[in-house]
C-alpha cells in the first residue's frame, strides 16, 4: 500500500497516527512520606516508576519522620537550594525518661530514668530556652558529610568524629499537649535544625532523659502538607495523572521587585 504523501498540514502538525510523545515532567511535586523509607528510597521509586532520568529532593527527611518531601523532577532539581534553605516547620511527640544514641526511637537505649517530677511549666522553660539563634552540633547518625563521608556510616563502624557546631534558629517551639511520658509540640525552624537532638538536650536538662518518638514536617518554605499526595497514592498514577499534579518552576521563581 503507497504511503499517503505529506501535506502541509500534516507536515506542521505531524501525522494523525503518529503517538503522542509523552509529557515532559518538570517541576515541583509535593509526596506525603510514609515512615520507612529513606527521602532517597522515595526518589528512586517515583523516578523509576515513571521513567523520570533526573530527579532529586529538596530537603531530607529521617526515614522514621513523615510529612512533606519535596520531589524535584527533571529541570525542577535546579529549585533544590531554594527548599533546601526554606525554613521548616514540624509536628512531633517528645517521650521522656529513655534516652538513645541516635535521639529518636529507632536507636539504642542508653539509659533510663524517672521523669515523674517533669511538670508542663518545666518542659515549656526549656523549649522556651532553645527559641531563637543557637549553636547545634549534627549527631553521629545524620547525613553531614566529614571528610567526605557521611556520619552515620561512621557511626555503624562505631566511630565518633568531630563536628562542627553550625547556626541554627528557632522561631516558635510550642508545647500542644503534655501526658506524660509523651508531649506533642510544634516547632518551626531554619534549614539543618535536627529536632531530635533538641528533645535529647531537653531531656539531659530535665535530668530524665529523652528522644524524639514522632516527627512530621508539615510545611516547607510556602509548600504545605495539605498540598503533598500520599507516596502511595502517587505510585498508582499514570504519567498523565502525574504530570497533572506538577506544580510548575515558574511557580517558584522570585517575584520581581520596582526598580
Amino acid at each position: 500500500m503507497p504511503k499517503r504523501p505529506l501535506t502541509d498540514e500534516n507536515r506542521r502538525f505531524g501525522s494523525p497516527a503518529a503517538p503522542r510523545a509523552p509529557r515532559v515532567l518538570d517541576g515541583v511535586l509535593p509526596v506525603d512520606k510514609p515512615s520507612g523509607p529513606t527521602s532517597h528510597d522515595i526518589v528512586d521509586a517515583i523516578r523509576r516508576r515513571f521513567g523520570i532520568r533526573k530527579a532529586g529532593h529538596g530537603g531530607t527527611l529521617d526515614p522514621q519522620a513523615t510529612g512533606l518531601l519535596v520531589i524535584l523532577l527533571g529541570r525542577g532539581t535546579k529549585l533544590s537550594q531554594h527548599f533546601v534553605n526554606s525554613d521548616k516547620r514540624y509536628e512531633g511527640v517528645l517521650r521522656l525518661g529513655i534516652a538513645t544514641d541516635t535521639h529518636d526511637r529507632d536507636g539504642i537505649v542508653l539509659r533510663e530514668a524517672d521523669f515523674s517530677a517533669v511538670t508542663r511549666a518545666r518542659l515549656e522553660e526549656e523549649m522556651a530556652a532553645r527559641t531563637g539563634d543557637m549553636m547545634q552540633q549534627p549527631p553521629m547518625v545524620s547525613a553531614v558529610k566529614v571528610g567526605g563521608v557521611p556520619l552515620y556510616r561512621r557511626a555503624r563502624k562505631g566511630q565518633t568524629v568531630r563536628r562542627e557546631p553550625r547556626l541554627i534558629h528557632v522561631y516558635e517551639f510550642q508545647l500542644h499537649d503534655f501526658d506524660p511520658p509523651l508531649a506533642r509540640f510544634s516547632i518551626r525552624c531554619t534549614k539543618g535544625t535536627y529536632v531530635r537532638t533538641l528533645c535529647a538536650e531537653m531531656g539531659d536538662a530535665l535530668g530524665c532523659g529523652a528522644h524524639l518518638a514522632e516527627l512530621r514536617r508539615v510545611q516547607t518554605g510556602n509548600l504545605r502538607i495539605e498540598n503533598a499526595l500520599p507516596f502511595a497514592e502517587i505510585l498508582r498514577m499514570n504519567k498523565e495523572e502525574l504530570a497533572r499534579r506538577v506544580i510548575p518552576i515558574a511557580a517558584f521563581a522570585p517575584s520581581s521587585r520596582p526598580g
